[in-house]
């Protein structure tokens, strides 16, 4: 099978690797020249995961109209706040059969729209047509072959269990599902908690802290979804409690070393300047906030991260908020 990887960042290189160690034929798209240039020759990106080997069959290049050409199935892994630029750009080589998987996690910040909106707007790709792969995955850890699995979403389930067929290996299980809006949600909303469990570690807190945030937050996560018409199940599963475990809990993940660096007294644009890594969660939070507003959901944990990253409050004044909100029942969504 042909692939066009769009994204050259370490989720980017990581299923780029996986795809091609599987035997498929593909390519990569980067906007670094050095690092398109260094994957084909030298296969390593200098700039992401640079100290691990790829795939020797994995090639990569900086045109896009080339990249677009290469295959029909096109997986998405651009920053979702850099992809509709980027879609524009591609709009002229789009064919009627080309279909996407989106890995990109986060809400466009001014429109609050999803993956799958932008791409349907911008490309007119049709729902039936673009699939979200999501999961509890570290790309480093996909390119060092540990056990993994994710979930591939389409409303067309066929699509899905095909490409559930040709993305699955030993290395990588993939579960096949229809609740794209789900899915979408989240990846992109489990950053957001994934911030604040990191602030929660920079302020020296204990387990009692997180087990309580990250339990709310996917409470939180799962009614916004089911309010834009996710499956509350879909909350249950590897892309909603598993990628929040994951993400909330693992040293790799850039959204909570964020929060930690918070927690600590650092400034945001500090943090944001030292690292070329994207932390989706930075801008998805004051997106997820707005989109709860929109839709009359309550979302505290959501809406205060958004206050914090905008220097409204401070992250101990916002503890203490969330402490001693009004008391209600567990249960209610």
């Amino acid at each position: 099978m042909r692939v066009t990887v769009f994204g050259g960042g370490s989720w980017g290189t990581a299923m780029a690797h996986h795809l091609a160690r599987r035997g498929h034929e593909v390519l990569m798209w980067a906007l670094e020249r050095e690092v398109a240039e260094a994957i084909t020759m030298r296969h390593r990106n200098p700039l992401f995961l640079s100290d691990l080997d790829l795939h020797p069959g994995l090639a990569a290049v900086s045109d896009l109209t080339a990249a677009a050409r290469h295959a029909e199935l096109w997986l998405w892994v651009v920053p979702v706040q850099f992809s509709r630029p980027v879609m524009r750009e591609l709009l002229p080589a789009v064919g009627e059969k080309v279909v996407m998987v989106s890995a990109s996690k986060g809400i466009e910040t001014e429109s609050l729209d999803r993956m799958d909106q932008v791409a349907a707007e911008v490309l007119a790709i049709p729902a039936e047509r673009f699939c979200c792969l999501s999961g509890p995955t570290f790309a480093r850890e996909v390119v060092l072959g540990h056990p993994s699995a994710a979930v591939i979403a389409c409303p067309d389930l066929e699509l899905a269990a095909r490409l559930q067929e040709s993305f699955a290996d030993h290395h990588l299980r993939c579960y096949a599902g229809t609740d794209l809006i789900g899915v979408e949600l989240a990846g992109a909303l489990k950053n957001v908690i994934a911030i604040a469990a990191g602030i929660i570690d920079g302020l020296g807190l204990g387990f009692n802290t997180q087990a309580a945030l990250m339990t709310r937050g996917l409470h939180e996560i799962t009614r916004l979804g089911v309010a834009l018409g996710a499956e509350a199940e879909t909350f249950r599963g590897l892309a909603g409690m598993g990628d929040l475990v994951l993400t909330c809990t693992g040293g790799l993940s850039r959204n909570r070393s964020v929060g930690q660096r918070l927690g600590r007294g650092e400034a945001l644009q500090q943090i944001l300047a030292s690292t070329r890594e994207v932390a989706e969660g930075v801008r998805t939070s004051p997106a997820a906030a707005r989109l709860a507003a929109a839709n009359g959901v309550e979302m505290p944990i959501i809406h205060t991260v958004a206050r914090l990253l905008a220097g409204e409050t401070d992250p101990r004044t916002a503890l203490r908020e969330l402490m001693t909100r009004q008391l209600k029942v567990e249960a209610e969504l």
